[in-house]
């Protein structure tokens, strides 16, 4: 692995906390997930988050371990240590169990601790339940144990535990019960752009890193009248990405180290495009070139299309099985690229799960499309039920766009 690095907590006069890796100012341009490191690299990216100690040694779509990519391209890592949450059904009142954990953060922190790319160490996340109660302060001060054992292992990179939100409670009972912790992660939605004065509010003087940030919410946005969330398209996703960095970058209280985006890459939570920065095929989303923007002070060379609109005709969002609806959508190209369409029908998730645990894709229905001109297609509707109408634009340069309409066929 070679000679480890050196980081750790400083005082800046002109910006208060900062991060110091190997005695040089590090500000975190981060990304959360497994997408590709070489596009993370080109984009401007200086560190990657991963939430369990095991996602180092996945091999990648390089035939590389993650590990060993991120030190080829010189990325740092945030090293996730997975602490068990309750409703996996871990018990903080089982010795036994509690025992096991720590022999394998102790294990992992020995393992890794010298990896020249460590920036620091991730120590769960939302591992919490409700503030207020028993169980809750039990989680904190058992990691406050496990923060002990971290930093008896390696005293060289500070540990980090990420939290749901700067949630008062939480806060004050970190305050009380986990004195070890050196950075408070917060993973925040529709309400990151406010963390810092949040947190100042709430007394809180350590720094903080925006561990995971993005789009509003699924449960923060607008239902149908069946109550299927009502997802942002790709645009206004890219404005709130832009907006919480922008609040992280202007930081008057000094506590921000930096963010980490969520998600690099895909992933099914509500819907397959709800949190992801990239595509399945691996193109980019607009969401990314707000965040280059902010990083860099430049749009990428090449922008992603924009989907301005997508609606059904009439504004219908629901009607009989089998009542034929044309939807249209209207779509440009700063670049004036020549783009491709995509629509699919799938049925609205009903594996639904809580704090980001995996949920499987919902079936699709490719007989009830039928594309017409590229912006326009007709949609047959399926069965009774709930379901949603995608749009993928793609602009054939690595570049692509999303949006869905929810409908319910009665």
């Amino acid at each position: 692995m070679g000679s480890g690095s050196k980081v750790e907590l400083g005082r800046s006069d002109s910006r208060g906390w900062e991060l110091l890796r190997n005695g040089e100012p590090f500000h975190i341009l981060g990304l959360g997930g497994l997408g590709s490191l070489p596009l993370a690299k080109e984009l401007g990216a200086n560190s990657v988050r991963f939430w369990g100690i095991e996602q180092l040694e996945q091999t990648n779509a390089s035939g590389k371990t993650n590990l060993a990519q991120i030190e080829e391209l010189g990325l740092t890592f945030c090293a996730g240590l997975w602490v068990v949450h309750e409703r996996h059904g871990f018990s903080y009142l089982d010795p036994e169990m509690i025992r096991t954990q720590r022999e394998k953060v102790r294990a992992a922190v020995r393992r890794y601790k010298d990896h020249p790319n460590l920036l620091l160490w991730g120590l769960g996340n939302e591992a919490e339940i409700f503030p207020g109660q028993p169980e809750a302060e039990r989680v904190w001060k058992e990691l406050e144990e496990l923060a002990k054992i971290v930093k008896e292992e390696d005293p060289n990179h500070p540990v980090m535990t990420v939290i749901a939100g700067a949630d008062e409670n939480k806060v004050r009972e970190i305050l009380q019960h986990y004195p070890s912790i050196d950075i408070l992660g917060i993973n925040a939605y529709s309400g990151a752009a406010g963390t810092g004065l949040k947190l100042e509010g709430l007394g809180w003087k350590k720094p903080y890193i925006i561990t995971e940030f993005g789009p509003a919410g699924h449960w923060e946005v607008a239902k149908t009248a069946w109550g299927a969330p009502i997802e942002p398209t790709a645009d206004e996703k890219a404005a709130q990405y832009f907006a919480t960095l922008q609040s992280a970058t202007d930081d008057k209280e000094g506590l921000c180290l930096g963010t980490y985006a969520f998600y690099w890459g895909d992933k099914q939570e509500t819907t397959p495009t709800w949190y992801g920065m990239l595509l399945p095929t691996g193109e980019k989303l607009p969401a990314v070139d707000a965040v280059v923007r902010q990083w860099t002070g430049e749009w990428p060379a090449n922008r992603s299309p924009k989907i301005e609109a997508l609606r059904f005709e009439n504004e219908a969002d629901r009607a009989k099985a089998g009542t034929r609806l044309q939807a249209i959508a209207t779509v440009s190209d700063r670049d004036e690229d020549d783009l491709t369409y995509e629509w699919t029908v799938m049925a609205e998730s009903t594996d639904l799960k809580h704090g980001g645990d995996a949920e499987s894709v919902p079936p699709t229905f490719p007989e009830a499309v039928e594309s017409g001109r590229g912006t326009d297609c007709t949609v047959t509707f399926p069965p009774p039920g709930a379901y949603r109408l995608f749009l993928v634009v793609r602009d054939g340069k690595g570049g692509a766009s999303t949006a869905n309409l929810p409908f319910l066929s009665e």
